[in-house]
């Protein structure tokens, strides 16, 4: 992060503390709260209008943004988006599902009924998204190109690309994200190995017991002190870590606000799951807001040719107006949130290495989506991981020339850009489910919210040798 004048620290400081009273223990503070965690969390009332108007703001870090800036539009960005991911441009994603898992035999299927995915036949969809008038249009060419099995990416995506020619369409609207009863050691290894991409060719920090740390899982995140001091972090490992601890914190908030009640058979909000998996450990919530600030940031980056991208699928255009109306606003939000600065990455005489080794780790953990033993869970997986691969590639790999949508309009694939704005939609609607949650707080009674600290207080303690939120899967 950028070092402030003492003077803007101080107006910075009085903003903050004029928007919320008790910031000292918010878990929006820079100093993250050690005690009351969940307290903080559901009792935190969300920014109506953002906190200060002088850039730089943060505290986010590489931000020049604030959390209750994101807060005071979060709604408008999420109804926007809500009628936009409905539009028959991005509700349409085509997937290849069945690809093999290429680190590990997977022979851990989900048979749960609520894994599966409803496809939609290509005769269905326009012509023009259609896997052979894609291929013609948006495959590089074999020297552009690094092959795969069923899949290519170029040097400068940071993800694996489905082959056009190969997969399914899938109606995203009719296949939500939610609990889907993949879980146990399956889920589990495809967690372990997403967090062992973590590692960048530098030592890992070393524990207070001395043992080598491994990041190897979502209940052994790398402390908070050492992610705000550095503790030998570089700030690209960081970025990257916060990055994929932000993925699963919103995936795993998805899980909790889509819960299915077996005693009374409907799907709703689980409290105990989101106190339980997310508002014990405030710095999950936090780097959410992180990844919302970098998609918006490529969205932002990426306005003008998003703008200028063909969305009709009829030939007409009447229909393109509404999709257009819609996206306009998102922009019109990212421009004003979207303040993540990407140019304090990669810098140095190691700049070329590093990013380097940043794409490959990324790429790998979208293969990882390939292992993933629930149908609905890879969908949901290989669209969020491409869409946060995509948001990178438009911060770090495109320049200003590369973004002229005039000179350049197959920029992005049609699968990019429905990635890039449904990923951005996932993570504004983990806010606003968050929002749900801390109106079931309150309407808790005391015997009951009792009951819930004691018992998220119990499964917290380090003593416990298996962690209850390794038990969920992607979805």
């Amino acid at each position: 992060m950028r070092h402030l004048p003492a003077t803007l620290l101080l107006l910075l400081s009085s903003c903050l503390q004029a928007t919320n009273a008790s910031t000292s223990k918010s878990f929006l503070s820079e100093s993250l709260v050690k005690k009351n965690q969940v307290q903080s969390v559901l009792e935190h009332e969300p920014a109506k209008a953002p906190s200060c108007h002088e850039p730089p703001t943060g505290p986010i870090e590489t931000t020049l943004c604030d959390y209750e800036t994101v807060e005071s539009l979060n709604d408008d960005l999420f109804s926007n988006l809500s009628d936009l991911v409905k539009t028959p441009f991005f509700k349409y994603f085509r997937v290849d599902l069945y690809r093999e898992c290429p680190f590990w035999h997977e022979n851990g299927l989900c048979m749960n009924r609520e894994c599966s995915i409803t496809t939609v036949d290509e005769s269905e969809i326009p012509e023009k998204w259609r896997a052979a008038a894609l291929s013609e249009v948006e495959m590089p060419s074999e020297d552009q190109r690094k092959t795969m099995p069923g899949c290519y990416y170029r040097d400068c995506d940071f993800c694996y690309l489905d082959d056009m020619t190969e997969g399914d369409y899938v109606d995203l609207s009719r296949n939500p994200e939610r609990f889907t009863g993949y879980i146990g050691p399956s889920a589990h290894r495809v967690w372990n190995a997403i967090y062992q991409e973590n590692c960048f060719g530098i030592p890992e920090i070393n524990s207070p017991t001395g043992k080598t740390r491994t990041h190897d899982s979502f209940t052994d995140p790398l402390p908070q002190d050492e992610l705000e001091s550095g503790g030998g972090q570089c700030l690209e490992k960081k970025v990257y870590y916060k990055i994929i601890s932000g993925l699963h914190a919103s995936i795993t908030t998805h899980i909790c606000a889509e819960y299915f009640n077996q005693t009374t058979g409907e799907w709703g909000p689980n409290l105990d799951c989101f106190a339980n998996r997310v508002a014990a450990h405030p710095e999950r919530l936090q780097y959410i807001y992180f990844n919302t600030v970098l998609l918006l940031r490529a969205v932002s980056r990426i306005g003008p040719y998003l703008s200028e991208y063909d969305y009709c699928s009829s030939g007409t255009h009447e229909e393109d107006l509404e999709t257009l109306t819609k996206l306009g606003k998102v922009i019109d939000i990212a421009q004003t949130v979207g303040k993540f600065d990407e140019s304090v990455l990669f810098q140095g005489e190691d700049a070329d290495i590093l990013k380097d080794e940043f794409k490959a780790h990324f790429r790998n953990v979208t293969r990882i989506m390939d292992c993933v033993g629930c149908d609905k869970c890879r969908l949901w997986g290989k669209v969020q991981t491409t869409g946060v691969a995509t948001a990178l590639k438009i911060l770090f790999e495109l320049d200003e020339a590369a973004l002229d949508p005039k000179s350049n309009l197959n920029l992005l694939s049609r699968s990019e850009v429905v990635a890039l704005v449904t990923t951005l939609y996932r993570f504004s609607e983990s806010l606003h489910a968050v929002n749900d949650f801390r109106r079931i707080w309150a309407e808790t009674n005391s015997a009951d919210a009792s009951r819930l600290i004691e018992e998220v207080e119990k499964a917290t303690t380090p003593s416990r040798v298996c962690p209850s939120h390794l038990s969920v899967g992607l979805t």
